[in-house]
């Protein structure tokens, strides 16, 4: 497959010309509907096997053959020239698919009450290319008790795929993550006895296959408390043939201060059977418009993880959203930014009639627009691209598989380009 970016003047008619295929082709693996419309310096990715390289002032075979990992006599071989032939600028030449690595791919759901027909045909979509489907979130009482999701029948439909099913835990009391409860769990091994118990039950009852700590914003004094709690919590369940995983907050030292204080990498990489790293929201609800995952930061992360924690059980997180920002901004006493899909993001560009840009530093696509209102906005959202530069990080550090959040914000490029990089392990 190959990433496209529209030009001024392009269509989806011309494009597919370009490549040889039917302009609905393109617009089907994009889930573009039936407008055919399009925005400049939108990302669309073009179901054909392998690639095409077009011929720039300056090129040689020598080096065209270096950029794609090929020797240049099997570029001319491929394409039927001479090595001794000169190139013309504009000339096509054929790059073949590089072999696909193996991978695991981890996606959390977080299912409303009810669960609506939407959401379970999105899982019936996307759990073939799964290799876990992770139910968020059963939250811990401080009983030892759990308050559950609703699930419907979302459990089945991953089996049924040959996707395991992971059953999230979190500390999630009122709609947000509390310090104080984790504590109170930490500390009480009669309620931990009693939450494991109960934590066993479910998972034997619905066939969850590895259980997953979502601990967030934790009082960092409770470093070793925590630790503690997984080192009981993978010898309750290790028995019962069950794996244990956790949540990373995105660090890049040591730090044992603040929120994320609690949250020891080397520990969890001793402790449990894999991790997810959550590398998004630098840019979020509240800041300045900019990235949510921008990708220096992400790979500061990775470095640091890959110091304490075995490569093969870190799962890289990728966001499946973006934000809109309108002025003024929430750090100048404005309103919170807007979360939308990739999908949403690039139609509301075409909508407003505004160009799509990139940075490549951040490898993320923004664009700025004024609405109707005449207020100011500015959108950073996820695009081929973007996906493919985490996709190539994941491959540079030979990671165990990406993590994403969450099931239900339509990115179709996303699953394109996963399929085409990767060979999906089932477990």
């Amino acid at each position: 497959m190959q990433i496209h970016v529209v030009q001024k003047g392009q269509s989806l008619f011309t494009i597919g010309r370009q490549y040889g295929i039917q302009w609905q082709e393109i617009a089907d693996a994009n889930e573009l509907g039936n407008s055919g419309k399009l925005a400049v310096g939108q990302a669309l990715v073009i179901p054909i096997t392998g690639s095409y390289y077009w011929v720039q002032p300056g090129d040689t075979l020598y080096e065209i053959a270096r950029k794609e990992k090929m020797t240049i006599s099997e570029l001319a071989n491929i394409n039927q020239i001479s090595l001794s032939a000169p190139l013309t600028v504009g000339q096509r030449l054929y790059i073949p698919p590089a072999p696909k690595t193996p991978a695991q791919s981890l996606l959390y759901v977080e299912p409303r009450t009810p669960v609506t027909q939407v959401m379970i045909a999105e899982t019936k979509n996307r759990v073939a290319a799964l290799t876990y489907l992770a139910m968020f979130s059963y939250e811990v009482k401080r009983d030892g008790t759990l308050k559950a999701p609703s699930t419907a029948n979302l459990p089945e439909i991953a089996a049924n795929a040959g996707a395991l099913n992971a059953m999230v835990i979190s500390n999630l009391e009122d709609f947000a993550f509390s310090a104080p409860l984790a504590h109170d769990i930490f500390v009480s091994k009669g309620v931990q006895d009693l939450l494991f118990t109960n934590i066993l039950e479910v998972a034997n009852r619905v066939g969850y296959k590895d259980i997953h700590f979502d601990f967030e914003l934790l009082f960092p004094e409770d470093r070793q408390l925590y630790n503690a709690f997984l080192r009981r919590a993978r010898d309750r369940f290790h028995p019962a043939g069950l794996t244990l995983s956790t949540a990373l907050a995105p660090k890049v030292s040591d730090v044992k201060t603040g929120i994320y204080g609690a949250h020891d990498y080397k520990a969890h990489g001793e402790i449990v059977d894999f991790v997810s790293l959550m590398t998004y929201e630098w840019g979020y609800t509240y800041s300045e418009p900019q990235a949510v995952s921008p990708l220096p930061q992400v790979e500061q992360v990775v470095k640091y993880a890959v110091s304490e924690i075995p490569r093969t059980k870190i799962f890289l997180g990728q966001n499946l959203y973006g934000y809109d920002w309108s002025k003024p901004y929430p750090t100048q006493g404005g309103q919170p930014a807007k979360a939308l899909s990739p999908r949403q993001a690039t139609e509301l560009a075409i909508r407003e009639n505004e160009a799509i840009e990139y940075d490549y530093v951040a490898q993320a696509p923004f664009f700025t627009y004024i609405d109707q209102n005449n207020i100011q906005h500015e959108v950073w959202f996820e695009d081929a691209r973007s996906i493919q530069a985490k996709f190539d990080l994941l491959k540079k550090y030979s990671l165990r598989g990406i993590m994403y959040w969450k099931l239900g914000l339509a990115f179709p490029q996303n699953w394109l380009l996963l399929e085409d990089n990767f060979n999906i392990v089932k477990k």
